[in-house]
Order: structure tokens, then sequence, then C-alpha cells
């Protein structure tokens, strides 16, 4: 696999989910990645033991970085700490809003004596207002955002079942500090960058958003349905068995009800006759589609959805996942004996991709304090 970052280095104050999943991006394009941990470790370690012991979240999120342990509140150690940001592209950082300025090391006062230093403070709700000062973490941002709103049943709110916001946040990181490398390319600057779980996650709220101020409607949640398109969502067919279609326009309309549904005249139906209508008369809408497929297998309806070039699916389980066709896996490495993972998004060339070793705690403390302790950067 491509290693772009190559010669990069990124030092990193982090924990949980959000800084390590940009910093581990990076690692995957070939940074080297300084991870910084407490002597009892970063808590993700410890979120639980499914892996061999070791934490799922740590597993997925580490892979391929150098774990130091600091006692930054040490003088020697905050020293050796500056040492490695002295050397560092990249300075990331998710510790408590005003940490890092309490210890000396905020990215503003980095920036000024390394001018060419990109850092990254993420947050949870950003480094002003009146929120800024509050803990933050996946589930409450969900709340705060309005996400959980527009999730779940009809009955209840509900969590999206993985960790949204610190992704988004994550991500939103990543391409931040993806930018401003080639910024630095052009200029020899560094730039500071800040990042909250709230704003990114709000950042993909827009579209209710816009909805909700400018539309004027409520957005209802819908379960497996979608808020706002019809027939979208989940249909259940012979023996219980469920599937999911989407229709994303007209022409798809007509072929569900002249090929599949077998009931052309709804095309023609004022009810049914744009998406909009749909959506108003989804409860009649559903009943006409549970009908017929309820009438039929659930393989009898795939025929038919294939024929008529209808998007479908099905509900998989996570045990489904493990065995999708589509699935694709990758080894990795980690104190306790080789694992897999699934792989990520992006191929690029083709290429196959390759992970670095999950690190135990500590395990690269000796070798960063001799390469950095005797630095002078005064």
């Amino acid at each position: 696999m491509n290693k772009d970052l190559d010669g990069i280095q990124v030092i990193t104050l982090e924990q949980a989910v959000a800084a390590p999943y940009a910093s581990g991006k990076l690692a995957q394009a070939g940074a080297r990645v300084i991870k910084i941990e407490r002597e009892e470790g970063d808590f993700a370690r410890r979120y639980d033991s499914d892996v061999n012991g070791l934490s799922a979240y740590f597993v997925w999120l580490n892979h391929g970085k150098e774990s130091v342990c600091l006692n930054i509140k040490d003088a020697e150690d905050l020293l050796i700490l500056k040492n490695i940001i002295s050397k560092s592209d990249i300075f990331i950082q998710n510790l408590m809003p005003g940490a890092t300025n309490r210890l000396g090391i905020s990215s503003k006062s980095l920036r000024e004596k390394y001018p060419s230093l990109i850092t990254c403070d993420i947050s949870g709700y950003g480094q002003n207002g009146p929120y800024s000062k509050m803990k933050a973490y996946d589930l409450l941002i969900q709340a705060e955002s309005g996400l959980a709103n527009i999730n779940g049943s009809s009955q209840e709110p509900g969590r999206v079942g993985v960790s949204v916001c610190d992704i988004a946040a994550g991500m939103t990181a990543f391409q931040a500090i993806l930018q401003a490398l080639i910024g630095r390319n052009k200029t020899g600057l560094g730039r500071g960058i800040e990042v909250s779980l709230f704003h990114s996650l709000a950042d993909w709220m827009n579209v209710p958003y816009l909805q909700t101020v400018y539309g004027k409607r409520k957005v209802k949640r819908a379960g497996l349905h979608h808020a706002t398109i019809a027939p979208y969502g989940v249909y259940k067919c012979k023996q219980d068995e469920l599937i999911l279609i989407s229709i994303q326009n007209e022409r798809e309309w007509s072929s569900l009800c002249s090929l599949v549904l077998e009931k052309a005249d709804l095309i023609k139906n004022d009810n049914f006759s744009n998406n909009s209508n749909r959506v108003i008369n989804r409860n009649s809408l559903d009943q006409i589609i549970n009908d017929v497929f309820g009438s039929a297998t659930r393989k009898d309806i795939i025929k038919r959805l294939q024929d008529a070039d209808i998007a479908y699916g099905q509900l998989s389980t996570i045990e489904d996942l493990n065995k999708h066709p589509q699935s694709n896996f990758i080894s990795v490495q980690t104190s306790e004996g080789e694992i897999s993972l699934l792989s990520p998004g992006a191929v690029i060339n083709g290429e196959e991709v390759t992970f670095g070793k999950v690190p135990f705690l500590g395990e690269h403390t000796d070798k960063i304090k001799n390469e950095y302790r005797n630095l002078n950067n005064d």
C-alpha cells in the first residue's frame, strides 16, 4: 500500500476514539505516530477485553503507532514530550480544554515556536462558548446534536449503534490535517486546527436542519424506513423474512409498481404520484407493499426486484457481516497474536492494505526516551 506520509512525524496526546481515529488514519498512510499514554494507558484499552483480552476499540484505532508512557506533570518527562514535539510535523491532542495551556504546550504557543508545526485540538463542544468546558462523550453529543431525536422508533429516540460523533470528528480532523499538509507544502507554514464532536456531527445534520428550518417540517423517527423518501425501508415477506428496498426516482417507482408489485395503476394514483405524496401516505403505501411481499418468499421478491433493477438489501447481523461475500479483511499483529479487522473503505491502485502492529502499553517508552532525552531546543 502507498505510504504517502512516510517521513511525517505525528505526536499525539490522545485517548478514547476521535483523536486516535485521526492519528490512526495518518499511521495507515505511512506517518510515524508517537502516542503518549499515562502509566495506566489510554482508557480505551479497558473499554472491553473481547479481542483475546484486548479492547476492540483500542485494536481498531491504534495499530501502527508507537506507545510511550510519560507522566507529563513530571519535569523530565515533560521535557521529553517537548523534545518530541520539536521534531514533529503534526501535534494532535484531545485532553480536557485548557490542559495543554497549563502544561505550557498550548497549540498557539507551539506554532509560535515551531512555525511549520500543524496542530489539531479535538474537543467536545469547541474551544469557545458556554459548553466549551463540559465533558463530552459520543452518546451525549448524539443527544445534544439532535441525532438521537431522529433515530430510533416512533415510540422513542435511539442511539446510532457505533460511535458516530467520535468517528465524524476523527474524519474531520484527518481531512483538515491533510489539507494543512498540502498548504504547508505551498507556504512552509503550519496551521492551527480546531475540531469538536458537536460541530462535526452538526455538519452531518444539515439535511434535517434545512428541512426543519426552511421546509417547516418535523423530521419524524422512522425506524428502518427513510424519514423523507418512500418507499425506502424494510418490508416483510413470507415466513417473516425481511427485505429492504429503496426507490430513488420516478422511473424506479414505475418499475416497482408494474414489475414487482404488479399494480401498474399505482403509478397514476394521486396519493403516490411523487415522493412527497408517497411520504405523506406512507402508511397506506407500506400496507400495499407488505400485502404483496407477504404473499411471496424473499427469494421470489428478490428475483422480481433484480428483474426490475430495484435496489434492495437484507438485514444482516454482525455474524452475517463476518461471512458477507463483499467483506474484506486484513491481518493485524497484536501482543496477543494475530487478529483480523475489516479492511478500510478505500482501495488505492488495487494494492493490498497492510497495517502496523497494535502496541502494548509502553512498548516504545525506552526507545523514545533514549531518542529524545538529550535534545536541546531552547
